[in-house]
C-alpha cells in the first residue's frame, strides 16, 4: 500500500514539473494587480494574489490544482487571480511587504484584497507552503474556508 502511495506521489510530482512555468518572470506585478483591482470593481469579486516562483515545487503544485478540478472552479468563480513572481525572494518584495509580507513564512503565499485594495485575508503561517503534499481536497478546503471568511468580512 505504501508503495502505491509513493508511485502516486512520484506521478503527481512528474506532472507538476512537466507543466509550463506558472509565473511570468517578466510581468509587471503592480500593473497586473491594478488591472485585477479594476476588474474586481466591475465584477464584485475580491482579488486573490498568489506569491510564488517557478523553481518552487509547492508553487507549481498549487498552480496545477488551481487549473483543474473543484479547487479551480471555486477559485475561478470566487476571485480575480493575480500571480506574482518572487524569484529567489529578490523580486516584488515591495509588493509582498505592502501586504504584510506573507512570503516570510514560505511560498506559495496568498493575499485576498477587496476591490478597493483593503486586505481581507493573508496567509501568515505558511498555510500553502506544503501544497505538493496537500490533497486536492485539502487545497479545496483551504480555499473554501478563505472564501467563506472573506464573504463574511466584506
Amino acid at each position: 500500500m505504501r508503495r502505491i502511495g509513493l508511485y502516486l506521489l512520484a506521478g503527481f510530482t512528474a506532472a507538476v514539473l512537466a507543466a509550463p512555468p506558472p509565473y511570468d518572470e517578466s510581468a509587471d506585478a503592480r500593473a497586473d494587480l491594478q488591472g485585477a483591482l479594476a476588474e474586481a470593481k466591475s465584477s464584485g469579486l475580491p482579488v486573490l494574489i498568489i506569491f510564488g516562483a517557478n523553481w518552487c515545487e509547492d508553487c507549481r503544485a498549487l498552480d496545477l490544482a488551481l487549473q483543474e478540478g473543484q479547487s479551480a472552479e471555486l477559485v475561478a468563480t470566487s476571485f480575480k487571480v493575480v500571480k506574482v513572481d518572487v524569484g529567489n525572494f529578490d523580486r516584488n518584495q515591495d509588493l509582498a511587504d505592502a501586504y504584510g509580507n506573507p512570503i516570510k513564512t514560505g511560498i506559495p503565499a496568498a493575499v485576498v484584497l477587496s476591490a478597493d485594495a483593503k486586505v481581507l485575508y493573508i496567509t501568515r503561517a505558511g498555510e500553502l507552503a506544503n501544497a505538493r503534499r496537500m490533497s486536492e481536497t485539502g487545497i479545496y478546503e483551504f480555499f473554501k474556508d478563505v472564501t467563506q471568511s472573506v464573504a463574511s468580512g466584506i
